[in-house]
């Protein structure tokens, strides 16, 4: 179950990625963090995030074209 939720449904990169970056550093660290987005280039751009950060991108799915990220917050 999330910590919290954001939802960038309707935004556009970077916007979605802006957004998570400023949410997780509200978060404390093994915290978890739910991402809704409808932008599909938020899959690469969640994926390289979570990459580049040290973040973990613990689950990741699509339906009816809202993307949805889990991410704990590790870095």
């Amino acid at each position: 179950m999330p910590d919290k939720t954001l939802d960038t449904k309707g935004l556009t990169c970077p916007l979605p990625i802006l957004k998570t970056r400023k949410a997780l550093s509200e978060l404390p660290m093994g915290a978890l963090l739910e991402v809704l987005s409808t932008d599909p280039g938020s899959v690469p751009d969640v994926t390289a995030f979570c990459q580049s950060t040290g973040n973990l991108l613990v689950e990741h799915s699509e339906e009816g074209g809202i993307y949805r990220f889990v991410i704990e917050h590790r870095a």
